[in-house]
């Protein structure tokens, strides 16, 4: 199987070791720039990126990357359709304000779907894995990885909702008033779909921009822990397309009976 617990516990250490290079830089006074697309970025992008292509490349799978800080030099997958999709620093405005909910995102691509992913959020020493085949685990600063899935929604209960720090709107006020009772949980980075996927709540509509490599390993770890990151029209997100790097909005859903893509009717 192309797949192992051995290339998983590797691509685990490398965004462990690109963690351990952002908090160097977080420890300290930074500069931030601002891409063309008016999004910031700061020294800790860059060195993360340079780490994990550096390990990658390094690895005996070879297959191309996909990294936010480096798209113009991606030719596209191979020819088994498998890439590697990297954000280096997923939550650049969270580490900038030092909130602490930013992570580094690896995931390994294969005909579209998300077949291995890794998340770590280094300033909180938390870390999320799983690969197809393998389950889902969850390890908090350096204790063993606990096998995670997602919670079965509770009738008459309130629904659990995650909500983007940085990007709330009008969509999901609007959303969360046809849901009715609910509990709202703001949060950044890929970190909210890691809640869903360890049961901590029950949905995270995303109303919102976002990018290839900012779901991509996190989907991972919800899928493979029983969970499902889907499109408004309930087609599963997909990252066959990488010539359009922006997602169309989506759904990270737990266990429940809701016609979820019925509320946007």
């Amino acid at each position: 199987m192309f797949v192992t617990q051995e290339l998983l516990n590797q691509v685990d250490a490398l965004a462990r070791k690109a963690g351990a290079a952002i908090m160097e830089i977080y420890g300290r006074e930074f500069s931030v720039e601002q891409k063309e697309d008016k999004s910031p970025l700061t020294e800790a992008d860059a060195a993360a990126h340079r780490i994990i292509v550096d390990g990658l490349s390094a690895l005996d799978v070879q297959v191309p990357i996909l990294s936010e800080e480096d798209t113009a030099n991606f030719a596209g997958a191979d020819a088994e359709g498998r890439y590697w999709l990297v954000d280096p620093l997923d939550g650049t405005k969270e580490f900038i304000k030092r909130n602490g909910e930013f992570t580094v995102n690896i995931a390994l691509i294969e005909h579209g779907k998300a077949i291995l992913g890794v998340v770590y959020a280094p300033a909180l020493d938390v870390g999320y894995t799983a690969a197809a085949g393998l389950g889902a685990f969850k390890v908090e600063q350096g204790a063993a990885p606990v096998a995670i899935s997602v919670a079965q929604y509770r009738e008459g209960t309130p629904w659990r909702v995650v909500g983007s720090r940085s990007h709330a709107g009008d969509s999901l006020l609007q959303l969360l008033e046809k849901l009715g009772r609910h509990e709202l949980v703001a949060m950044g980075s890929s970190l909210k779909l890691c809640l869903v996927a360890e049961g901590a709540a029950d949905a995270y509509p995303r109303l919102g921009p976002t990018s290839l490599w900012d779901t991509a390993a996190a989907q991972c770890v919800v899928e493979q822990a029983g969970g499902s990151v889907v499109r408004l029209n309930g087609e599963p997100l997909s990252y066959a397309n990488t010539r359009e790097v922006l997602n169309p909005y989506f759904l990270v859903l737990g266990k429940n009976n809701l016609d979820w893509p019925a509320l946007f009717n």
